[in-house]
């Protein structure tokens, strides 16, 4: 495919496209959809992934919509928007009543200048929702962050590791989990605590951030020496999927590529595309954030996204200056500061 013939809503319906295996899925759930803080960077795309997989059911997207385009492009793919701040409580009469909800709002960036709102969104908002949805069955995204970090001979951690935070994101996001996995016991809501890293697609992630920096010769950090990638259209169809794994008390699920790709080698092969040579900065570092998703591709298979895909995919679309984010991961940061 032309990645510098598509735009914005081309490239939303190939990372949106549902595979058959989530068709059969997401058509065979009882009831109607929602998906919570769908205004972000995977929210859209999952959101109309499940409508598309289920054309039958209403898929409800609920944000704020800071960005106005965002909401347009989701109600013209068919989505039923609904514009709301859910720290509001006075604003919760207008949230749909469903049986199945991926929730996906939260803070990340911004974390170490505002730090009470960041508690707000992702600690003590979860568990608002998953009292508003306790008769629902939900899919709660969290992240690999809460775990960590090991060394690369490690293979990443697992779904059983105990989590050690490192900085007041991923505090708050592990407070996400324990006010979910709490509400999740006293009400017997079944739940998928879906912990991801990391997503990629065009307009961000970290492949987007090398890229960047390899265009800009920018130094190359590499003390985070390696990562786990995925495409956003397979991480999509996994959390899409996710839901059958729901129980009570929650399960917790890594979903992430199998590949451990090492930030030198991933740089090296953007500037051999690219015809540039990439500037590094630091020594590679032995301790890294790796996830393990054994069990999730035990469940639901593997992502059927190759790294070499994801790379020919996403720097076309770079190098010509199509629309990014500006929303860098900063998987580099050691220090848990956001």
């Amino acid at each position: 495919m032309d990645m510098t013939a598509l735009d914005e809503p081309g490239l939303e319906a190939m990372l949106s496209r549902p595979t058959a295996q989530a068709k059969e899925v997401v058509s065979g759930l009882s009831g109607d959809i929602v998906v919570l803080g769908a205004g972000g960077k995977m929210g859209p795309t999952l959101a109309m992934m499940l409508l598309q997989a289920a054309p039958d059911k209403t898929v409800f997207a609920v944000s704020r919509f800071s960005d106005p385009a965002v909401k347009a492009r989701l109600d013209r793919a068919g989505v039923t928007t609904i514009q709301a701040d859910l720290l509001d409580e006075s604003q919760y009469a207008q949230l749909p009543q469903v049986e199945n909800v991926y929730y996906l709002a939260g803070m990340k960036f911004g974390t170490s200048g505002n730090q009470p709102l960041t508690w707000a969104l992702n600690s003590y908002l979860p568990g608002r929702m998953a009292e508003v949805y306790r008769k629902a069955r939900l899919v709660i995204l969290s992240t690999g962050n809460v775990y960590p970090f090991v060394t690369l001979a490690s293979g990443g951690s697992q779904e059983d590791m105990s989590p050690d935070p490192c900085g007041e994101y991923a505090q708050s996001c592990l407070g996400r989990e324990r006010v979910c996995q709490y509400f999740s016991q006293v009400n017997q809501t079944p739940m998928t605590l879906v912990r991801l890293n990391y997503a990629n697609e065009p307009r961000y992630g970290i492949i987007v951030d090398l890229i960047v920096k390899v265009l800009q010769e920018k130094p190359i950090d590499l003390g985070i020496a390696a990562v786990n990638l995925i495409w956003q259209r397979d991480a999509n169809d996994h959390i899409a999927r996710a839901i059958t794994l729901a129980q009570s008390p929650a399960r917790i699920l890594n979903v992430t590529g199998p590949e451990i790709v090492k930030i030198r080698d991933l740089a090296d092969r953007i500037g051999l595309v690219l015809g540039k040579t990439p500037q590094y900065t630091g020594t590679e570092g032995e301790a890294c954030l790796l996830s393990d998703a054994s069990l999730c591709f035990n469940k639901l298979g593997l992502p059927a996204t190759s790294l070499d895909d994801m790379v020919a995919t996403i720097v076309p679309w770079v190098a010509v200056g199509k629309a990014v984010l500006n929303k860098p991961t900063k998987y580099e940061v050691q220090d848990g500061k956001f």
